[in-house]
């Protein structure tokens, strides 16, 4: 159990001031937003080109082991960062409207060389996850799971990694929200028929540029939702404060756009990245009363290893005591274990969102 620290975790991004920074200002929403478009710009020099010259014919040999090699370490190296700008971006579009055009470059291009298929990250994010808040109509809800479980996690993965996109659209059409539906449905289908004939047009290549990483990328996902939402409070689903997490002051943050503070995003959901670090000051008392569970030092792929090897004794080390909310580290441990059993019934009058 520790005392609540200073934040380290970005709050403020540096102003412009080059002449590229100036010109890049002109075509979007925000200011700081530019690290984004430096990133895209990043991907788009070399993942991008690194993965195309895996296709070419006249390469071969160990300078196509080499290239594969680079292709799949750029991947490695930007999935995070990227993966959560096409988060933020979903929120917060980041082209102004006279260029809006853009703003479909990274999720419906970009994204195919991470393993995304076109608009079905949106889809099910926008479209699905935040309106059901991982309540039962959430597909992708850890609820009904024992979430320090290996055989319950395997179980939720192979869930989504199969039925996924198919119970999305359906989901999406049930709520009339069609357009989304469509996008979902065609979205999945060109990227699998593009996997396809890439397959019989060089078999080595796809599988690197784009199969591995929509494996690997649909994996980690489903562990950082997993791991979002694993500790959740039976009598108060809903309430973001209890059915999410937050991790402060880790590498993760600096990374990737402060997405460890998942409960606040959860409550605004459309809030800048960089002011997740003073909304969380601000907001302690709710923390505090809600006996929010706040990790220093730890990311959600360490909480996630803890969880599942139940080592409820080193995941309590790193527990905020936000304003006393605890008496003691055995508090913590019993809060936590409680918060991750199976929740298959409960009752809506009940459910509230804390905000």
């Amino acid at each position: 159990m520790r005392r609540l620290p200073a934040l380290q975790d970005p709050s403020s991004v540096a102003p412009p001031s080059s002449a590229i920074d100036r010109f890049l200002l002109r075509f979007i929403r925000d200011s700081r937003d530019l690290p984004f478009v430096y990133l895209t710009l990043k991907i788009s020099f070399t993942l991008v080109p690194l993965g195309i010259l895996l296709f070419i014919p006249g390469i071969t040999g160990w300078v196509w082991g080499v290239l594969a090699f680079a292709c799949f370490a750029s991947y490695a190296i930007y999935k995070g960062p990227f993966g959560l700008m096409v988060h933020c971006a979903a929120h917060r579009p980041l082209f102004k409207r006279e260029y809006s055009a853009l703003n479909y470059y990274m999720p419906t291009f970009l994204a195919l060389f991470f393993g995304m298929s076109p608009d079905t990250y949106q889809s099910h994010h926008i479209g699905m996850h935040h309106p059901e808040n991982n309540m039962p109509e959430d597909l992708s809800s850890t609820m009904t799971y024992k979430r320090d479980s290996v055989r319950g996690f395997l179980m939720y993965l192979a869930n989504f990694f199969f039925l996924g996109v198919i119970t999305l659209i359906g989901y999406l059409k049930r709520k009339n929200r069609q357009k989304m539906a469509e996008k979902a449905m065609s979205g999945e289908i060109l990227f699998l028929t593009m996997c396809a004939v890439l397959l019989w047009v060089n078999a080595p290549a796809t599988i690197v540029v784009f199969l591995l990483p929509f494996v690997m990328t649909r994996v980690f996902g489903m562990i950082g939702n997993w791991t979002q939402h694993a500790f959740i409070d039976r009598n108060d689903p809903a309430n973001a404060y209890k059915n999410s997490i937050t991790c402060i002051n880790v590498k993760y943050n600096r990374m990737c756009w402060n997405d460890g503070y998942h409960i606040s995003h959860h409550c605004r959901p459309a809030m800048h990245w960089s002011e997740h670090p003073r909304f969380f000051l601000k907001t302690l008392d709710q923390y505090a009363a809600h006996k929010a569970i706040v990790f220093e030092g730890l990311d959600y792929g360490q909480v996630f290893g803890l969880l599942l090897s139940k080592q409820y004794n080193r995941l309590a080390k790193h527990v905020v005591n936000v304003n006393g909310a605890f008496q003691n580290e055995q508090e913590i441990i019993e809060l936590m274990k409680y918060r991750v059993r199976p929740i298959l019934e409960w009752n809506p009058e009940k459910a509230s969102v804390a905000a």
